[in-house]
C-alpha cells in the first residue's frame, strides 16, 4: 500500500527533524579554537555549555548574543541583565574563590587578563578565555571572539547596533553642547577617562573635549589639583564619588561646580557607563543628555 498523503508529510517531517538534532549535535560537538588577550591559544573539544564569567562587561557580552542560558556562575559585581543576579556568585572578578568555581563545572571561565586566577583554574585543568576590552574596537574585536567561542553566527551584529546607538546620540545633540571641556571621574582615587579610554573614546564621539591628556592613559590617577587647574565646563561622576567633591582642596572654584554644571550617576547609570560592552550605546545616551541640559544656552568656552 502506498502512504497516505498525510503519512508521507509525517515522514518528510521525521526526516527534517532527524537531519535538523544531527546538525545541532554536531555543531555543539565540534571544537573550538581561538586566542585570548594574553596571546594563548586556547583549544576546547566541543561548544562550551556551562560558561563562569568573571568580568560584568564579558557576562553582558554572552547574554547580548542571546546565550545567558549558558552561564552558570559571575562574578559578585555581575548585575545585568536580571537573569544574572539568580546565578551563583563567586567572589571578585581579579581574585575568586577557585572552590567556587570548580564545583561549578564549567567548560570554560571567562575573565579579564588582569585576574589572578587563570594559572591556578589551568593547573585543575579548567579552560580560561582571558579577554579584556578597553577600547571600541576591543569591543568590536572581543565581541567576535565570544561569538567564535560560542558559536554564534554573525556576532558583529551586536556591534553594528551599539554603534548606530552611539552615532544616533552624538546626533542628537545641539551644536551648543558641542566642544565642552569634560571630566569624566571613573572612581574617588581619583581616576579619571583619558582620551584613549572606550569612555573617552564616547565623549570625542560626542564631540567633547576631554580635559586629560592622551599621554597620561586612558585611566590615569590625577592629581586633585591637575583637575583644578584643568577647570573643565562640565564634570560626570557617580554617585559613590560625588559626595565630598566640592570639599576637595580648590575644587569649590571651579567653573562647573559654582554653575552646577555637574551630572551624578546613579550607581546603577554608573555601571552602564564604566563596562566596555554592549550597552555602550546607553551609556553615550546618558553622556549626551548631561551634555544636552548643561550647556543648555551657555555654550562650549575655550
Amino acid at each position: 500500500m502506498k502512504p497516505t498523503p498525510i503519512k508521507r508529510i509525517l515522514i518528510v517531517v521525521a526526516v527534517l527533524l532527524a537531519l535538523l538534532l544531527l546538525m545541532f549535535g554536531t555543531a555543539q560537538a565540534q571544537g573550538v579554537q581561538l586566542t585570548d588577550d594574553r596571546g594563548r591559544a586556547v583549544a576546547l573539544a566541543r561548544t562550551p555549555q556551562r560558561i563562569v564569567s568573571l568580568l560584568p562587561s564579558l557576562a553582558e557580552t554572552v547574554c547580548a548574543l542571546g546565550e545567558c542560558q549558558r552561564l552558570v556562575g559571575v562574578d559578585r559585581y555581575t548585575n545585568w541583565p536580571e537573569s544574572v543576579r539568580k546565578l551563583p556568585q563567586v567572589g571578585g572578578g581579579l581574585d575568586p574563590n577557585i572552590e567556587a568555581v570548580v564545583a561549578l563545572r564549567p567548560d570554560v571561565v571567562l575573565m579579564a587578563t588582569s585576574s589572578r586566577a587563570a594559572a591556578r583554574l589551568e593547573a585543575l585543568g579548567i579552560a580560561v578565555v582571558a579577554l579584556e576590552p578597553k577600547t571600541h574596537a576591543d569591543m568590536q574585536r572581543v565581541l567576535g571572539k565570544v561569538g567564535q567561542l560560542l558559536g554564534v553566527q554573525d556576532a558583529q551584529r551586536v556591534w553594528r547596533a551599539t554603534d548606530a546607538g552611539v552615532q544616533a546620540a552624538a546626533q542628537s545633540l545641539p551644536p551648543a553642547a558641542r566642544g565642552a571641556r569634560v571630566y569624566f571621574e571613573v572612581n574617588p582615587g581619583p581616576y579619571g577617562a583619558g582620551p584613549g579610554s572606550f569612555i573617552g573614546e564616547t565623549l570625542a564621539r560626542l564631540g567633547a573635549r576631554n580635559i586629560l591628556p592622551a599621554t597620561l592613559g586612558p585611566f590615569p590617577k590625577l592629581n586633585p589639583e591637575f583637575v583644578v587647574r584643568a577647570n573643565p565646563d562640565l564634570i560626570m561622576v557617580g554617585a559613590r564619588s560625588a559626595e565630598g567633591l566640592a570639599a576637595r582642596p580648590g575644587w569649590a572654584s571651579m567653573r562647573a561646580l559654582r554653575e552646577q554644571r555637574l551630572c551624578v550617576f546613579s550607581p546603577e547609570q554608573s555601571d552602564v557607563l564604566i563596562r566596555p560592552g554592549p550597552r555602550m550605546a546607553e551609556a553615550a545616551r546618558l553622556m549626551a543628555a548631561c551634555l544636552a541640559e548643561k550647556t543648555a544656552g551657555q555654550g562650549a568656552r575655550s
